[in-house]
């Protein structure tokens, strides 16, 4: 799932490629992704891309007058499986049908440029709004601020207003916008806290380091991503990790193998040795196998 870092790299590079043209066509092919009818998807060609940036893990990306009160926001979550394909060029003018396989919607510009919202699989989660405040999409009204906007303090009582698990805490978007499933391993092996730590129990000394430990791995990840093209940030993001989705390689700060949990709709890596003093985590599938 496409996260901060990746997010705020989208809208980097359409702030650097389709700002200041024009939408020709904004087409739907699965009626299912648009959240929305009003305004309708027509109200919106003829109009200038004139920004893009991100509330926590959704693309906003601002179309019409540069006055903000004027404009319609294009507001994405690509979920799970969805990304964004921009094509310096399109093979064909012919409209999208429905169902056009992965592709969700397609927004084309006056250059010939433009890009698909795609989503792959058959669970399909990819949302787009079409609205005049992005405040009105449920999502982003629920948000809390973002991971990278927010003291030490700050971080510390948000993080202790919700008891649970930290793991489970950090990923809440209520709490803080941006942290997904895969930085939020990265941050805890940073740390050195386990994922299943609780939140009420963290002490003054752990909690500074899962606040910086936050601050270094989601900034770090930014840097690497903002200016690299659309296409090329999912194999930045995989390249730089490493505990999440590297279960069975040595830990690259202790060589201790990485661990994993499994879920039923996801999983977490982790390094014992650097996390949960040695001790290695009960994996909820395979415990209830076992019985």
């Amino acid at each position: 799932m496409p996260e901060l870092p990746e997010v705020e790299a989208l809208g980097a590079y359409l702030r650097e490629r389709a700002v200041g043209h024009t939408v020709e066509r904004f087409e739907v092919s699965s009626f299912s992704a648009l959240k929305t009818f009003d305004p309708p998807p027509t109200a919106i060609a003829g109009l200038e891309v004139t920004s893009a940036g991100r509330h926590g893990k959704f693309l906003d990306i601002g179309l019409g007058p540069r006055e903000e009160k004027d404009q319609i926001h294009l507001v994405v979550h690509l979920a799970r499986a969805g990304w964004l394909h921009y094509r310096e060029a399109f093979k064909s003018a012919t409209p999208l049908k429905p169902g056009s396989g992965p592709i969700a919607v397609r927004v084309r510009l006056d250059d010939g440029s433009g890009f698909d919202l795609t989503e792959a699989g058959t669970q399909k989660s990819l949302a787009a709004y079409l609205v005049r405040d992005p405040g009105e999409v449920p999502g982003v009204a629920r948000l809390g601020p973002d991971a990278l906007a927010v003291t030490r303090d700050e971080f510390a009582e948000r993080i202790c207003g919700r008891n649970g698990q930290v793991k489970g805490v950090l990923t809440d978007q209520e709490v803080l916008a941006g942290i997904g499933n895969a930085y939020s391993d990265e941050i805890l092996h940073t740390a050195k806290i386990s994922p299943f730590a609780l939140t009420g129990k963290l002490t003054e000394e752990q909690m500074t380091a899962l606040y910086e430990a936050t601050r270094q791995v989601e900034t770090d990840a930014v840097a690497r991503s903002v200016g690299m093209k659309a296409a090329e940030l999912k194999g930045e993001k995989r390249a730089g990790m490493r505990v999440h989705a590297r279960t069975g390689l040595p830990c690259p700060v202790c060589g201790d193998t990485v661990r994993e949990v499994s879920f039923a709709d996801k999983s977490l890596q982790y390094c014992p040795t650097c996390q949960t003093g040695g001790k290695p985590l009960a994996d909820r599938r395979l415990s209830k196998l076992i019985r």
